[in-house]
């Protein structure tokens, strides 16, 4: 077994010269073998250990031969106290899912810290498990595919055995461990997974579990040609403007005649998309049945904005605000130009606002809009709200958001930055002093 381990590390490019590694380290049969068959094989290891408390002396129990065997051997040893139960209740969560959340992000800061990796002791049964429960939720490719060997800083040295061959290798080599009871209580679903439906395909057929394992390596390697593809299609059809990320909606449209399945790849196009920015699955749903409606419907993930516009699906930041503009920001009085032959000084660049100075009342302000702005638009007579000049002008709400505006020290609107001025503020015939704001470069 120590030959078929050292192999796989090396084949799947698992521990390079000089890394250290950081075991997961719980007491039970497999991360003990883990620990001994790295440390046998002259790897630089430590080891992490997690108490939860949700086995009272079993649990202290576990953190005891814990620390005997780290003594034992001589191996540096971190262990960690969770109050489990109190995550649960605070944090709303399963217990299951509690344990993962804090493990995972204690190992994180441990690897972070000492600049390890983290090896997992999953074996060839986790991943099958983890195949059925992830088919029981409903996941696509990606979740099908289980776990890999290598993910980041983490490392699965041991998912080529079977739980059976870590069991009978402990045995033989007086390797001891401890047992959790709770690996036998089919209330949870990987173990009712493990002791009521793995063995109904054993006497199916004797050889299942290593067919659906080469189903699942089938699965990664087709998942792996998937995202190579769907990397080059995003690439095709997304434009990236800053924080702003567009795709036309013509990608996910079903045209007239053709089947429903074209729907579904539209709905895949937009899910791999719109998951990057943490929008799920039934959002996605929801905004492919939206796509005929009115433009401007929104959709909120925690951090991302989507937008369904008249001809596009925008996704951009909740928080614009602090990227994109210095709220008060104010501009000096200090004439740009004087001039007496203005004809020969108009420009039209949308970047840049050339203002009647003795009309203005410093200091000028850079802001957001506001509901309710009014402004008198250059050219047209009377007011006009800022909302419907946006709106006949065909903004996209991102465009809204993203527009700044300028006002004087009374609040009056001056420019509608890189679209219009107001009109009271236009040079004339009779203007002295020209005043010139340049946004941009």
């Amino acid at each position: 077994m120590l030959t078929k381990f050292q192999n796989y590390i090396t084949e799947h490019h698992l521990i390079n010269k000089g890394d250290r590694i950081l075991v997961a380290l719980s007491g039970g049969v497999d991360s003990t073998v883990l620990a001994e068959l790295l440390r046998r094989c002259g790897y630089d290891i430590m080891f992490a250990h997690c108490n939860f408390h949700l086995r009272g002396k079993e649990s202290d129990g576990d953190e005891q031969f814990v620390r005997e065997y780290a003594e034992r051997v001589g191996v540096k040893l971190y262990v960690k106290q969770f109050d489990t139960l109190e995550y649960v209740e605070t944090q709303k969560v399963s217990v299951e899912m509690a344990a993962r959340e804090m493990r995972y992000a204690w190992f994180d800061d441990v690897i972070g810290a000492g600049g390890y990796k983290l090896a997992l002791a999953h074996h060839a049964d986790d991943q099958i498990e983890t195949f059925f429960i992830n088919l029981l939720r409903g996941a696509g490719i990606k979740g099908l595919k289980a776990m890999q060997p290598r993910n980041g800083l983490y490392i699965r040295p041991l998912l080529w055995a079977s739980r059976e061959e870590i069991k009978q290798f402990a045995i033989e080599n007086g390797i001891q461990w401890r047992e959790d009871s709770t690996n036998n209580d089919t209330v949870y679903l990987r173990n009712k997974i493990r002791h009521e439906l793995m063995p109904v395909f054993d006497s199916i057929k004797p050889e299942a579990r290593e067919k659906i394992l080469e189903s699942v390596n089938h699965l990664a390697s087709e998942n792996q040609l998937y995202r190579e593809l769907l990397r080059e299609k995003l690439s095709q059809i997304e434009t990236v403007d800053g924080v702003l990320h567009t795709i036309p909606k013509r990608h996910f449209d079903r045209p007239k005649g053709v089947n429903k399945s074209s729907t579904n790849v539209g709905k895949q196009i937009l899910f791999e998309w719109a998951r990057n920015f943490d929008f799920s699955f039934s959002q996605c749903e929801s905004i492919l049945a939206s796509l005929d409606g009115e433009s401007g419907k929104e959709f909120y993930s925690p951090n991302y904005q989507l937008v369904i516009e008249k001809d596009t699906i925008d996704i951009f930041p909740i928080e614009l605000t602090d990227n994109l503009l210095t709220p008060g920001l104010s501009y000096s009085k200090q004439p740009v130009r004087t001039t007496h032959a203005l004809s020969l000084l108009i420009t039209d660049n949308p970047n840049i606002a050339q203002l009647d100075f003795d009309k203005l009342k410093f200091p000028l302000t850079v802001r957001h809009w506001w509901h309710g702005d009014r402004f008198h638009p250059l050219g047209l007579k009377g007011t006009k709200l800022v909302s419907d000049f946006f709106n006949d002008n065909g903004f996209t709400t991102f465009q809204k958001r993203h527009t700044q505006i300028i006002t004087d020290a009374e609040g009056e609107i001056v420019w509608i930055v890189g679209h219009r001025i107001d009109d009271r503020f236009k040079i004339t015939n009779k203007t002295k002093t020209i005043y010139e704001i340049k946004f941009g470069d």
